[in-house]
């Protein structure tokens, strides 16, 4: 018999570096989990993924256990390395930041096309781009 889901919690933690402190302790403690299982199977399983944000979606069941899903980083942090900066623009409409290839926009939406709602990869390549825009970033 499959257990009884709960509720599905989701969360950017940096890989490697989880800890119960906000905003994964409290969300995790509302639902009665683990708060210091969770955190050490989640640093374990992303430890040689170096400082990069994980967006995990966490599936809590009836009987307080759980599992975790990660997902592929939030493409804005694969934007930023790629162009080598460390935010965006405040105005991205007349404030240029940095500058990525057509190249790079393909990596990225070979690696955020699972996490996107895109078919093809010229459609996930469009989202990367527009991604850029909206960042300040330029595609070249």
């Amino acid at each position: 018999m499959a257990k009884k889901i709960k509720t599905i919690i989701k969360l950017q933690a940096p890989a490697g570096k989880a800890n119960p402190a906000p905003p994964i302790g409290p969300a995790l403690g509302q639902h009665g989990l683990n708060i210091m299982d969770f955190v050490n199977k989640f640093n374990e399983a992303t430890r040689s993924m170096g400082d990069t944000v994980i967006p995990v979606e966490i599936t809590v069941y009836e009987d307080r256990t759980f599992d975790f899903i990660m997902k592929q980083p939030p493409m804005a942090n694969l934007i930023m390395k790629a162009a080598g900066v460390a935010k965006g623009s405040g105005v991205p409409n007349r404030e240029k930041v940095g500058k990525i290839t057509e190249a790079q926009v393909e990596e990225i939406a070979k690696q955020k096309m699972q996490d996107t709602n895109a078919f093809e990869l010229e459609s996930a390549k469009e989202i990367v781009r527009g991604t850029c825009k909206s960042m300040g970033i330029e595609v070249k």
